[in-house]
């Protein structure tokens, strides 16, 4: 079969949707950049908050559109949660919740297309090229008890892979050429508590450093309550890329309590501070909920003011959405649309003043940068190990290269750059 993948959301799924796709190749089909190609699609979905669950949606009925000959899978958080409402999307042929993702090759593979697809050669049908960063799945499930998450709900339990399985699929990516891995969890600091192991992550990487040849290492978000100092002292190790998502999720501690969350932002703070001061030039990046229910000005001023002393490399903002089943569905006080609406726009411009501020930081420093393709405008884009996005304009092919280059000027969300030599 001609097979399309799509990931919405977190980086687990996109996690997901690369194995997948290896598994998929593995069993002798083709996997395509292009729906028109396909005689599948599958859609590994979303449900975090209700814009996840209508962006799921559309993307179904925007893939009907593309091919109204193939067959749909949705699968994920989205096919969980609302298995039904998934179903009844035109073209849908499969839904497949979390507790048989793993199975999806078997579940679409036992009914293919009917007629079947064409079977082109991988140039005909557009294969998708090799990444340079894969995304590695360590850990599903949480234990987490945060009253406005649903993932807990759909996910179920913290599970953690066997360490020796996690090393020998990261250094079977460094065979294929890949240059960059990056550790994904639902929880990912959890990793191993199931296991045994109170410190598993830090073995993890440990592990992973020592015994593969993996240029750069890359950690999905951590709960701030699963990290202490010692953690960063994993960072003497240059292959270990600087940056750090940390999810807030609010700046006032009587928000913090009603959301469940396991910190305060004074223990936040000493956190971030201990960090900076370990790690030089690294970013930390976070997650903000606005509106949640409660939230009354006074309390979305500190969180605001908080957010702002903190000086995020990157905010990631969202408005709180009503999740049925969780405990903040129930919390009164709810806050109206408009003014989460309001609220969130005020935090994503404060995080785009961050942002700017942080990549200014840069300007006129040597960084190895990792390319990854050429955009239409004929520049190619590439990332630092601190998650700085930097563009250059090169005859050569750059792809999956990891070269000294000298950061010229902060503009329009990137960086300028020089490749060196």
């Amino acid at each position: 079969m001609n097979v399309y993948l799509q990931s919405l959301g977190c980086r687990l799924n996109q996690s997901e949707i690369e194995t997948l796709a290896r598994q998929f190749t593995a069993s002798g089909h083709i996997v395509v950049s292009d729906p028109a190609q396909a005689g599948v699609c599958v859609i590994n979905t979303c449900a975090v908050t209700t814009g996840a669950e209508r962006k799921s949606r559309h993307c179904a009925r925007a893939l009907v559109r593309a091919n109204p000959d193939a067959r749909i899978a949705i699968i994920g958080c989205y096919a969980t949660l609302a298995p039904r409402r998934c179903a009844a999307l035109p073209g849908v042929a499969w839904v497949v919740p979390n507790a048989e993702k793993e199975r999806v090759v078997e579940i679409v593979a036992a009914f293919p297309p009917n007629p079947p697809a064409p079977f082109p050669t991988r140039e005909e049908a557009g294969a998708v090229e090799r990444h340079t960063r894969a995304f590695v799945k360590v850990q599903d499930g949480c234990d987490n008890h945060c009253t406005y998450c649903v993932i807990r709900l759909l996910r179920g339990p913290a599970r953690s892979r066997p360490m020796a399985d996690v090393a020998a699929e990261v250094q079977a990516l460094v065979e294929a050429g890949c240059q960059e891995a990056v550790l994904t969890g639902v929880n990912l600091g959890s990793y191993g508590r199931d296991q045994g192991l109170p410190n598993g992550l830090y073995a993890l990487i440990v592990t992973l450093l020592a015994h593969t040849d993996l240029p750069r290492l890359r950690l999905s978000s951590l709960e701030p309550w699963d990290l202490d100092e010692a953690f960063f002292g994993l960072w003497e190790n240059p292959r270990l890329c600087r940056q750090l998502h940390l999810p807030l999720q609010a700046g006032c501690d009587e928000t913090l309590r009603r959301m469940g969350r396991r910190v305060t932002t004074a223990g936040f703070a000493r956190l971030v501070e201990t960090a900076h001061a370990t790690i030089p030039g690294l970013a930390v990046t976070t997650d903000v909920l606005a509106g949640f229910p409660g939230e009354d000005e006074a309390a979305f001023r500190a969180s605001y003011c908080f957010v702002a002393a903190m000086e995020f490399a990157r905010l990631h903002v969202f408005p709180y959405s009503l999740r049925p089943g969780t405990a903040a569905a129930r919390l009164p006080n709810r806050v109206a649309r408009e003014v989460r609406d309001a609220r969130a726009h005020a935090m994503r411009e404060l995080g785009a003043e961050q942002a700017f501020r942080f990549r200014q930081r840069f300007v006129g420093r040597e960084m190895a940068v990792l390319w990854e393709q050429r955009r239409c405008d004929g520049l190619w884009t590439g990332l630092t190990d601190n998650y700085l996005r930097v563009v250059t304009r090169a005859e050569g092919d750059l792809h999956n290269r990891l070269m000294a280059t000298r950061l010229l000027a902060a503009q329009n969300g990137h960086l300028v750059g020089e490749v060196m030599g």
